[in-house]
């Protein structure tokens, strides 16, 4: 079992922290109630056992967010004051408290021990001829899905982390990433033996989602992570480390992408713009493109949900003067030259206008508002329900839509680029256009690994993958420090444009984060620190990731 100093209350110990606002108070209002219960009398019963898991995983959306993209080159946090934990992540000055790595951290773990006491509960009760072998295998292939998918983003995030599972282990003692590995890939076989197949409703894990983890998980695997002495070695330098592979893990992510590609049972929805709609929720448009998706609790009328674009659409009409706007978004989009330059490389590509607003309508005064370059920074519009654009409701419903874990999109992607990886460009011409088909964009035969790694930019811009994917290919620094070639990294806009003393506030406090990114990444961010509990308590856990 995990130490108590780990598993609190999830209740009891979010209510300890001192008082905070905005995103992460409402982030942290929703979520199912924890089931409590190790009574398990039959097949609903034990599915409602493991549906508490879940609970763990809803209050997460933008706390991904604030990590996975604040640490990269495409976001910066305009979230309170420099020293609270949204800057810290944008500036690189994350440490040990920062509240979104003490967050995620810790509620993957209180989840992982809630999946523990599942399984054995579960396990005993099959004994005990309560439940049916087929409620069984539905709530032990879910506990064991949603057990190996939080070591899959601990193990990615944390690098060496404390393996437990329900036959014991040591809350304090990191295990060697391979090991870690091991039981990821354990317990997402078994899920993937014991759960139905996918029926569209992707809130539910199925035998497929179980195959497009395992898909994801090999190639992360198969492009060898460091291990902490490969991170001690560059902690406090700006070198990134060599790119090497292991192929034999490659060809696994293959062989699991092509089980989902060959169940025909999911596709891409030939409407990129509607991936994200309150429709898909209930599946009445019957998109197949979704995997896995997180459910929330929202409605039109209480902001509760997916947070993920919360944080990045909080002022849409805030600030703006003669039909030009400005925001002040807890995220905001780092620079206009990722939208400027994207449209000028792609005009025609579809996603773009999905991916970055440029114009709204005030629903308000009905006026039209603008970002004009250079005295803008786009809104990011991932994962906001365009169904309700130009509405006076948008800016209340936009964060109740689900979270997307995982799509089909990923699932082509990851063939392609384990193929690209493994020397086989020409057999990955297939998935990659695929994507690009869609888009409306040229295709490409035998496209190269730089290709692959723009698809991934263009298709998943957003959506949690930037810093993960620094991580594979080992360019997080170089990645990072394009900024420099950035318009805002210089500090002239007074000279090109007569701005107001807000107006000027703002894109000082942009090009102030551009350079602390700059100057801040360094090889120490290969790994987030080990955090605190969710209460501030030292869970002893133990050494700290290098350069902490």
């Amino acid at each position: 079992m995990i130490k108590k100093s780990i598993i609190l209350s999830a209740v009891t110990a979010l209510t300890l922290l001192p008082g905070f606002t905005s995103c992460k108070s409402s982030d942290d209002e929703g979520g199912n109630q924890i089931t409590n219960t190790n009574v398990v009398k039959d097949d609903a019963s034990a599915i409602s056992l493991v549906n508490g898991v879940y609970a763990h995983w809803q209050p997460l959306s933008s706390s991904f967010t604030f990590i996975i993209e604040l640490n990269s080159n495409k976001l910066i946090s305009f979230e309170g004051e420099e020293g609270e934990p949204g800057p810290l992540n944008s500036r690189f000055e994350q440490g040990p408290d920062t509240w979104y790595q003490v967050k995620i951290f810790n509620h993957l773990f209180l989840g992982i021990q809630q999946a523990n006491e599942a399984i054995v509960t579960i396990d005993n009760s099959l004994k005990e001829g309560k439940v049916s072998t087929t409620g069984y295998n539905a709530a032990i292939g879910k506990a064991k899905f949603l057990r190996g998918l939080a070591y899959l983003k601990l193990v990615q995030l944390w690098g060496e982390v404390p393996l437990v599972t329900e036959n014991g282990g040591s809350a304090t003692t990191r295990q060697p990433i391979d090991t870690v590995f091991g039981q990821i890939i354990s317990d997402l076989t078994e899920a993937e033996t014991l759960l139905k197949d996918y029926n569209g409703d992707p809130r539910v894990p199925s035998k497929q989602a179980a195959e497009g983890i395992l898909a994801r998980a090999y190639l992360v695997w198969g492009d060898n992570p460091l291990s902490a002495d490969q991170v001690q070695a560059i902690a406090n330098t700006q070198t990134d480390p060599a790119f090497t592979t292991t192929p034999s893990r490659l060809e696994k992510a293959v062989e699991y992408a092509n089980k989902v590609i060959n169940s025909k049972l999911l596709a891409l929805d030939p409407d990129y713009s509607k991936l994200w709609g309150r429709d898909y929720e209930s599946n009445k448009r019957g998109t197949n493109e979704h995997l896995f998706t997180i459910q929330h609790d929202g409605d039109e009328f209480d902001a509760q949900g997916n947070h993920q674009t919360h944080c990045s659409w909080t002022f849409p009409f805030q600030n703006g003067e003669n039909g030009q706007g400005y925001s002040q978004n807890h995220t905001e989009v780092a620079d206009d030259d990722l939208y400027d330059d994207w449209k000028a490389e792609q005009p025609n590509d579809k996603r773009l206008a999905k991916t970055y607003f440029t114009s709204i309508v005030n629903p308000v005064d009905k006026k039209a508002y603008t970002y004009y370059s250079p005295v803008y920074t786009p809104i990011n519009g991932k994962g906001v329900d365009h169904s309700y654009d130009h509405s006076e409701k948008l800016e209340i419903t936009h964060n109740s839509v689900d979270r997307i874990e995982q799509r089909y999109a990923e699932i082509l992607l990851i063939k392609a680029e384990s193929l690209v990886q493994l020397g086989r460009n020409t057999e990955a011409t297939e998935p990659f256009n695929e994507l690009r088909r869609r888009a409306g964009i040229a295709e490409i035969s035998a496209p190269t690994l730089d290709q692959i790694k723009r698809e991934w930019d263009y298709e998943f811009t957003y959506e949690q993958f930037s810093l993960l994917n620094s991580y594979r290919w080992k360019d997080l620094i170089a990645s990072v420090q394009k900024v420099k070639n950035y318009k805002h990294f210089a500090n002239d806009w007074d000279s090109k444009q007569t701005f107001t003393s807000d107006q000027k506030a703002f894109f000082q406090k942009i090009h102030n984060h551009l350079v602390a990114k700059y100057n801040n990444v360094k090889g120490r961010n290969y790994r987030q620190p080990i955090p605190t509990g969710l209460s501030g308590e030292n869970l002893n856990i133990t050494p700290q990731n290098p350069g902490y």
